[in-house]
């Protein structure tokens, strides 16, 4: 016997720029290219499975859509969703996993315009000053320093994680893995965090946001780090402190900073690392994710996980902390 049509709402169909296959079984398909909060409860009544980037599912959601069975997070982080109301709801949450092969290349980007001083650089090219140097190059104070044969951090061992460990030993560089912070083991292939803080060149965050990371590099471990340091976020806005951050680059407390996400986003007046006009500092709209490759690979997965709902047993579910 055919199951009636299944009714699936995108609400921010616009956060994946690549078509979308159809998913086979009987469904209804209704999509919006961004929901406002007003709007997301009369736009998902009737729905038995919402997909969403970045738009709340809350509790309240939850309680006015009593149709709902799956919400369907077409990215790994699911910090939007209330996951345990889902679960008490019987609702199921499923998100996307090691999908984006763009990541782990932003951060060596970052991490080599910041360490060949790139910005600065370009900045000495359009100032005139290689036009008017004596020999035929120019050089800026100090001088770069090679990622070979330093230690590169990393918190946050997943996927990306381990594909940037890998890319790291290709550069020559030692990784240290970093332990969970407040850890009352430390694993065999793992760092105490302390440790990785004081002796990483480079630490790269790439864990995800949630009440235990949420503040996770603060002053305090920033004045930990190396003067010769570089800190490069990849992961959420909200895991590094950008206030702390924005000082400790004013104070010339750190070699340089690439970011590429944000507490709020997007941006508003006021963040601290939005007004700094520093060539050490650089900062991406929240687009390390992005390549062809990673959303086409995205967008198969996600529909891969309405089948595999629908169909039993369902797979990459999310559960509560």
């Amino acid at each position: 016997m055919s199951q009636p049509p299944r009714n699936v709402v995108f609400l921010d169909r616009r956060a994946i720029s690549v078509p979308l296959r159809p998913p086979a079984f009987a469904h209804e398909w209704r999509e919006y290219p961004h929901t406002p909060p007003e709007l997301i409860i009369e736009r998902l009544q009737g729905a038995h499975i919402a997909i969403t980037n970045r738009v709340p599912i809350t509790r309240a959601v939850l309680e006015a859509v009593p149709t709902l069975a799956l919400v369907a997070v077409c990215a790994t982080g699911s910090e939007h969703v209330d996951v345990a109301a889902c679960s008490e709801r019987g609702v199921a949450v499923c998100n996307v996993r090691d999908w984006s092969v763009s990541v782990p290349e932003h951060v060596f980007a970052l991490l080599l315009a910041l360490r060949r001083q790139l910005p600065a650089y370009m900045g000495a090219v359009a100032a005139g000053q290689w036009q008017a140097s004596p020999t035929y190059g120019f050089l800026l104070p100090p001088l770069p320093i090679t990622l070979g044969g330093t230690a590169l951090g990393i918190i946050g061992y997943g996927a990306l994680g381990r594909r940037v460990a890998a890319l790291a030993g290709a550069f020559g560089m030692t990784v240290l893995i970093a332990e969970h912070r407040g850890a009352a083991t430390v694993r065999g292939d793992r760092t105490p965090f302390e440790t990785v803080l004081a002796q990483s060149q480079a630490l790269v965050v790439l864990c995800p946001l949630s009440d235990q990371t949420r503040g996770l590099i603060g002053a305090a471990e920033l004045a930990q780090m190396p003067r010769d340091a570089l800190l490069i976020n990849c992961a959420r806005g909200g895991i590094v402190d950008e206030a702390a951050l924005a000082g400790a680059l004013e104070r010339g407390e750190l070699a340089g900073a690439g970011v590429d996400v944000l507490s709020r986003e997007p941006p508003t007046a006021g963040n601290p690392l939005l007004d700094l006009k520093l060539p050490n500092l650089i900062l991406t709209p929240h687009m390390a994710f992005a390549s062809v490759q990673s959303l086409e690979t995205l967008a198969e997965q996600l529909i891969g996980n309405l089948e595999a709902f629908v169909a039993g047993p369902p797979r990459h579910l999310v559960t509560p902390d």
